[in-house]
């Protein structure tokens, strides 16, 4: 159980961990300006201010990580830092900045801000402040008493995830609801101390991933069912369920108790036979046989609330895949809400003809500029005709004499000899290339037309 003297026990003369900054041991003037009270005020000088903040502000709560504490007192951390008999002369200004930078919170300033309704354990000790806290801050003086508790309100955070994990990977996770006493004897490892693991509880709350309910004066506590759930108040299913589990959790005692009782009246039986006390031994098997038709009818009964217990979980899993479904469902409808078949129809309609203009622009684009010239392709296509039919014709039959030809134009034109028309050709031959004309070359045939 915790105690005040136990309290966050750090032993004196330096921080157990050895994480402290390397000018500790080395730079004494530099730690003689480190362990000076700070200025009454920043505006004094800022930068000897600002620097001395920076050493212990990240320090106390580095200091309080590895110490793996969330609640912290002046007096503890002046123990911890001292240095060759001198002790820090400005912590408790460092704890005020901390304080109005959020990062440290008055343990009874959370208790208050966490609706609850269990925390009646605590109303004595962490509800009613001291009066000579309560007079200084009415007062408007916001020193840090030695002995006031803080919390680190990150590393709470932290421990808070912590057991929600722990709890997560557990068999209690089997159901959202499970007793504090077996969730406390769970946590001992990321809560020390009992006030640690309040703090983490109501952490969780504050958070709404758990609610806490006295029941028949035990309290349990029901967690969300995923991460990033929220926690629903308790109701009857679940102390209906909780009752259940704690039935069966008696009946499986009850029936180990007695399992064991029939083994000792054996041993006695068997003992006693071999003593030779033989109405001994049969009232030992007697009682072992009893005792045994006891087991019996606590298994029956196990077996019932073992079954009720199966369909229950059961029917949580199918309720959840139900509103799986429920959800999908409504998201479905959600998504399809505006779309109907006709849309979808003048929908595809409006592509197929953003298409088509698509492809009248391309072809156009593709004809090129034609520089203002505008020609008709029907007329363009029967001259076409035309041509291939002119190549296509026979040669004509030319008469023996051809005196008579005419050209279309009806202009005659002088008859020339075949010796001209070779005197010709070796003219231009030897002008062009000076080529000699050979005796063997073909000669060229002109025909006439009149």
């Amino acid at each position: 159980m915790w105690s005040p003297e136990r309290e966050a026990e750090v032993p004196a003369g330096g921080d157990p961990a050895g994480l402290l900054p390397p000018e500790w041991e080395e730079d004494e003037e530099r730690m003689s300006f480190l362990f000076s009270a700070f200025k009454r005020s920043r505006e004094v000088n800022s930068t000897d201010w600002d620097s001395k903040m920076g050493f212990w502000a990240p320090l106390v709560l580095s200091h309080s990580r590895r110490q793996g504490v969330v609640r912290l007192r002046l007096r503890d951390l002046q123990e911890a830092f001292q240095r060759k008999g001198s002790v820090p002369l400005g912590l408790a200004t460092v704890l005020q900045d901390l304080l109005r930078r959020g990062e440290l919170q008055r343990e009874s300033d959370f208790m208050a801000s966490v609706d609850s309704s269990w925390i009646s354990w605590g109303v004595g000790v962490f509800l009613l402040k001291p009066l000579k806290w309560t007079l200084s801050n009415v007062l408007g003086d916001n020193k840090v008493p030695a002995e006031e508790v803080l919390v680190a309100v990150e590393l709470l955070k932290e421990k808070a995830e912590e057991v929600y994990r722990l709890y997560q990977n557990s068999p209690l996770s089997s159901h959202p609801v499970v007793a504090l006493s077996e969730l406390s004897t769970l946590c001992v490892g990321p809560c020390p101390d009992e006030r640690t693991f309040y703090l983490v509880l109501l952490q969780l709350q504050k958070e709404k991933r758990v609610t806490v309910l006295e029941q028949n004066g035990e309290k349990i506590v029901k967690f969300a069912r995923g991460p990033h759930a929220k926690v629903s108040p308790v109701n009857d299913v679940d102390v209906g369920v909780y009752q259940l589990m704690q039935s069966e959790q008696l009946l499986s005692r009850k029936v180990e108790s007695l399992s064991q009782e029939a083994e000792r009246c054996k041993e006695e039986a068997r003992r006693a036979c071999r003593a030779g006390k033989k109405q001994l031994a049969l009232r030992s098997l007697k009682a072992k046989q009893r005792t045994e038709k006891r087991i019996e009818a606590l298994h029956a009964k196990l077996d019932t609330v073992q079954g009720i217990l199966d369909r229950i979980y059961a029917s949580q899993t199918d309720q959840m895949v139900f509103n799986a479904y429920q959800a999908g469902v409504g998201a479905l409808k959600l998504s399809m809400k505006d779309v109907t078949v006709e849309k979808a129809e003048s929908l595809v309609d409006q592509i197929q003809e953003l298409c088509d203009t698509q492809d009248e622009v391309s072809q156009t684009l593709a004809g090129g500029v034609t520089n203002g010239l505008d020609f008709d392709n029907e007329e363009l296509e029967k001259e076409l005709d035309i041509l291939l039919q002119d190549t296509t014709k026979e040669p004509l039959d030319l008469p023996d004499n051809p005196h008579e030809l005419f050209y279309t134009n009806s202009v005659p034109i002088p008859r020339i000899s075949d010796a001209e028309l070779e005197a010709e050709l070796e003219k231009l031959s030897l002008s062009d290339g000076g080529l000699v004309p050979s005796s063997k070359s073909p000669k060229r045939q002109l025909e006439p037309t009149l």
